[in-house]
């Protein structure tokens, strides 16, 4: 399933994409959907910087993705490589209890607008029901699009949530 997001953020280009990549732990408290998020891995590589990012997000999983799936799905690890000279970010997402299952990758774009920033940010997200315990075969092509339809629902409104927060985190430092 496709992931597709524009979002406007009042701040230079430099700032935002330098928050993105710097201070995610420090957006928390901006971020009503997540818990924690650390740091697990950083390394540079020239100008490359590579992150990955261990996220703990929050809220309710609905009924029939609930009998399949944990609150293990709402904790992922967020691979990504900042490459500054392209103002670009290319990610991967890896949910540890479903390394198998779930295969969600993209990259965003960082665009000056007039002195404010466009983010967009492009993606796909793979949901293979087969491969998450507990999931008879015979339903596994229902429950494969739910989870799907379920997490995008969740990710597109989280990635403007936390543009959002990016831009409540500049202004805070003003």
């Amino acid at each position: 399933m496709k992931i597709e997001v524009t979002a406007r953020i009042a701040f230079p280009r430099e700032q935002v994409f330098a928050a993105y990549r710097d201070h995610l732990p420090d957006l928390v408290p901006y971020l009503e959907n997540v818990r924690a998020i650390t740091v697990s891995q950083r390394t540079e590589e020239g100008e490359v910087t590579k992150l990955i990012n261990r996220w703990k997000g929050g809220g309710e999983i609905p009924g029939v993705v609930r009998k399949f799936l944990s609150e293990d799905l709402l904790e992922w690890d967020d691979h990504a490589t900042w490459k500054p000279a392209e103002w670009r970010c290319e990610w991967m997402t890896v949910v540890p209890a479903f390394k198998d299952a779930v295969d969600a990758r993209g990259h965003n774009e960082y665009r000056d607008v007039n002195g404010h920033t466009e983010l967009r940010i492009f993606g796909e997200l793979k949901v293979d029901a087969t491969k998450v315990r507990g999931v008879p075969r015979l339903l596994a092509g229902t429950v494969g699009p739910a989870v799907e339809s379920f997490l995008v629902g969740r990710i597109r409104p989280n990635f403007v949530t936390v543009a959002q927060g990016v831009e409540k985190f500049l202004a805070s430092r003003k």
